[in-house]
């Protein structure tokens, strides 16, 4: 995949319907080849005549050729690809951008913090972290959606809860308050119940960006040092290949510098939120 522009034709092989709005496609490239990709990259995916919209990679890398792309119905490209099936062909682009630093990451706690949609960047290095617990410390997942019916991947989360892992919920909204057994209110409401040592720790974060700029100040607060905070900057792109500038962000192209970003690194710039 040396050839910036290329695409490549996918064959859709399963359907899962998240939430009401969202689904996550599963795919394998037509040639059988498989994508060779790391967590919190993505693709450029679409359909001739229709477009293509920059989606991240929601499943983890393995020796597979099957690789899931999670979607949101927000608009002409993604509502058509939210409308396919399974047997149905779509093109893909990539893989692009910087992933998570799931290297330094090693021997660390690691604190995963979403919002909403945020999480589907973020599900690759979860279950990467699962599969391989020994070369990680303890592992929190921090998430918030705005109602329960909202959150993804749900039937999963009984799976990552172990001694070492802990799963912490927030809803903005519930209809039952009784029945809803974590956390109501915004995302750092459940920062208090955070089990790691702050110090010791790398954070990965995405979501809307206004999220993220509250979740790291209060992390900040808490004592997380701003040097192992990382964001991921998922807006405007375009190309995927930092050619076009939409997405340009200071002197950086989101697409071809991050989307992963040190937060330290974007935290300067007037044109971020965080």
């Amino acid at each position: 995949m040396s050839v910036p522009l290329r695409q490549f034709d996918a064959r859709i092989v399963g359907v899962r319907q998240e939430t009401r709005d969202t689904k996550t496609l599963t795919l394998s490239l037509s040639s059988g080849d498989s994508l060779d990709y790391t967590p919190g990259q993505f693709n450029m995916v679409g359909l001739p005549g229709v477009g293509e919209a920059p989606i991240s990679i929601s499943s983890a890398p393995a020796i597979s050729d099957k690789f899931e792309h999670t979607v949101r119905d927000v608009g002409s490209v993604t509502g058509v690809l939210c409308g396919l099936e399974a047997g149905q062909t779509l093109r893909i682009r990539g893989p692009y951008g910087t992933g998570w630093p799931m290297k330094k990451a090693r021997g660390s706690d690691v604190v995963i913090v979403a919002g909403g949609i945020g999480l589907a960047p973020l599900r690759g290095v979860i279950l990467e972290i699962v599969k391989n617990k020994e070369d990680y410390r303890k592992l929190n997942i921090v998430y918030g959606a705005r109602t329960p019916e909202d959150m993804l991947f749900t039937a999963e989360y009984d799976g990552w809860r172990s001694k070492d892992c802990k799963v912490l919920l927030s809803a903005d909204r519930v209809k039952d308050p009784s029945a809803w057994k974590h956390r109501i209110g915004v995302v750092i409401t459940s920062f208090d119940d955070l089990d790691t040592d702050p110090y010791n720790s790398i954070v990965m974060t995405c979501g809307p960006e206004i999220m993220m700029r509250f979740a790291v100040r209060g992390l900040i607060h808490r004592g997380f040092p701003m040097e192992k905070i990382y964001v991921s900057m998922e807006r405007r792109m375009k190309c995927g290949i930092g050619h076009c500038g939409h997405c340009q962000l200071g002197p950086k192209f989101v697409c071809l510098d991050g989307p992963v970003f040190r937060y330290v690194d974007v935290k300067i710039f007037p044109d971020s939120m965080i």
